[in-house]
């Protein structure tokens, strides 16, 4: 992530509007509960606003960014044993099969260059049944425009999003771009054992 963007994530205006609003937007009306876990949490803004929302929520957030999971630690805090972050590379997640009820990617897996990988340790992780909830950036429309010059990043395609879901067989898969096809929110359901 760019010091530009670590700044941003880390600023005041993007918390309130991170949990007012980009949050509902992407959680689509769906409810959480249980063992969460997010990767590429940032400074745990979204993190942060789940947990004051969702009190049955035992959240679990990671980021691979040492300097991130250390001001993301800071803000979660509050929350004692609700809350722990880790740092992980959400290619290679260190957690069992199966230990969580839901997995979220905010914006964050055009970071990872092997995000098909990152999509597998998330159904990975899920229970039967569990929920994956994320959006990010789409190459299909110019959502490369947003992120600059960044070398981080790879950028997916809605139809390329689309056929991971299904090679994962996740159960429920819907994906709807927004902003003018420029960022896609996806949903999918771990198909029951």
């Amino acid at each position: 992530m760019s010091r530009f963007a670590q700044m941003m994530c880390r600023s005041a205006p993007w918390r309130l509007f991170a949990g007012r609003v980009v949050l509902p937007w992407a959680l689509q009306g769906r409810e959480l509960r249980g063992d969460v876990l997010e990767i590429g949490c940032g400074s745990g803004a979204m993190a942060a606003e789940i947990l004051r929302r969702h009190p049955d929520v035992r959240l679990t957030a990671t980021d691979f960014d040492e300097s991130m999971v250390a001001v993301a630690r800071r803000r979660l805090a509050p929350f004692g044993p609700r809350a722990e972050v880790r740092r992980a590379d959400a290619t290679a997640l260190p957690f069992a099969d199966a230990s969580f009820d839901a997995a979220l990617s905010f914006i964050m897996l055009h970071h990872v260059v092997g995000w098909e990988q990152a999509l597998g340790e998330l159904i990975r992780v899920l229970r039967p049944g569990g929920m994956l909830v994320g959006y990010d950036l789409l190459a299909d429309r110019g959502g490369h425009r947003l992120h600059g010059r960044e070398h981080e990043v790879r950028l997916m395609r809605r139809a390329e999003l689309e056929q991971r879901l299904d090679e994962l067989a996740a159960d429920e898969a819907q994906i709807r771009p927004s902003f003018g096809g420029t960022v896609a929110r996806f949903v999918a359901r771990r198909a029951p054992a």
